[in-house]
């Protein structure tokens, strides 16, 4: 059991789109402390699963701040790629993260595989694991998934990262035209924070 509740916790991570998601999936009581706040880099990412990685991310941190740590590891997984760009789904942007790059890279990979892919639903999945990690705390972990294909163009300029040509299941625009509201009540971060908010 936890030996007491949580009040004040590190988003461990350096990327601001998802800090301000993850900000907004938190409860109103809590003090967020981002990895700004103590100048904090990121650690090497050498997991070879989300789950592995979000825990890497949220142990670094809380090690390095000496508090309780929520890190997230979440990316796409587009089934005809195997499974590509999946962990490595922030590198595809390069070291800059320019998801611009990382979203053409995906185009031109689907064109590889089938030159008629825009005329089909490529299957696709956004994953995010969640960790929390920390001193006098036992370790949490959550996976969310959102099932949905790939647009065959970037529309929209809501949201962050693939956001822009990824359509969920069910619906006929990408993340990127959702509001945010909208995005937040399905997205695959909001379901693996419903799993564990119970701690916070």
């Amino acid at each position: 059991m936890l030996k007491k509740k949580i009040t004040k916790i590190l988003v461990g991570t350096n990327n601001t789109g998802k800090l301000r998601e993850i900000k907004d999936l938190l409860p109103k009581n809590l003090k967020i402390y981002s990895t700004a706040d103590f100048n904090i880099k990121s650690p090497p990412e050498n997991g070879k699963t989300f789950k592995e990685n979000s825990l890497i991310k949220a142990r670094y941190f809380s090690k390095k701040a000496k508090m309780i740590c929520l890190s997230d590891d979440s990316g796409l997984e587009i089934d005809i790629l195997d499974g590509a760009p999946g962990i490595h789904s922030a590198r595809w942007g390069g070291k800059k993260g320019d998801f611009i790059k990382a979203m053409n890279k995906v185009f031109k990979e689907l064109d590889k595989k089938n030159r008629n892919w825009k005329t089909e639903k490529i299957k696709a999945r956004f994953i995010c694991a969640l960790t929390i990690y920390g001193p006098n705390q036992k370790t949490i972990n959550s996976i969310g998934k959102i099932e949905g294909h790939i647009s065959p163009y970037m529309k929209g300029k809501n949201g962050f990262g693939y956001d822009p040509i990824f359509i969920p299941k069910g619906k006929k625009i990408t993340f990127g035209e959702m509001k945010v509201s909208q995005k937040y009540r399905i997205d695959h971060r909001f379901k693996a924070f419903k799993k564990i908010k119970k701690f916070l």
